[in-house]
């Protein structure tokens, strides 16, 4: 008996299904058992609620919490480093009771502006008749500025040092302290 062709379209190929029954059975044993879950049902006449959710309470701590530094703003850093003297070098000789106009450039190093805030204060050594408080120059970060403080030579002849550091608004003290640095002929 010959076959037709549409006799081997209808009729499934043994091999075929022999085939994919040996791959379900090696799939299935390959996989590892997982043992089913003990329900534990128990019958009742009382229809089915739903379990209140749970009550959640808020107690008040005074236990402060600090911001990551992700969210806070950076902290202010004053930073004040001298550049040069430009007028009256350290060491420069004037006349008694002469006005002397002395200037530092200056870097503002720091991350912070210089405002109306911050000072330049007397230190050590003598005042020389300058005020010994005085405003610092205001500078934006990262920029020169001159500083200037008007001095009047001391009368009797000799060295002297004026050192002045500059001050934030907090009342702290930063950068690089400046001198004038004087001989009284």
């Amino acid at each position: 008996m010959t076959a037709t062709t549409s006799d081997r379209f209808q009729r499934p190929c043994p091999w075929l299904i022999l085939g994919a029954w040996t791959l379900a059975i090696l799939l299935n044993a390959c996989s590892p058992a997982v043992p089913a879950p003990a329900v534990a049902v128990q019958k009742t006449n009382e229809p089915f609620r739903p379990a209140p959710p749970p009550v959640v309470t808020a107690t008040l701590s005074s236990r402060t919490i600090e911001p990551t530094q992700s969210s806070a703003k950076p902290a202010c850093l004053d930073n004040l480093t001298w550049v040069s003297d430009v007028t009256i070098p350290d060491g420069t000789e004037v006349i008694a009771n002469s006005t002397l106009d002395k200037r530092w450039e200056v870097k503002n190093a720091g991350n912070c502006n210089w405002d109306d805030h911050y000072r330049l204060r007397l230190i050590a050594g003598p005042g020389m008749n300058a005020t010994q408080e005085q405003a610092l120059f205001p500078a934006r970060s990262g920029t020169k500025a001159d500083l200037q403080i008007l001095f009047q030579a001391p009368a009797e002849a000799g060295k002297y040092r004026s050192a002045w550091q500059a001050y934030n608004p907090d009342g702290q003290p930063f950068g690089d302290p400046i001198f004038i640095d004087i001989k009284v002929k």
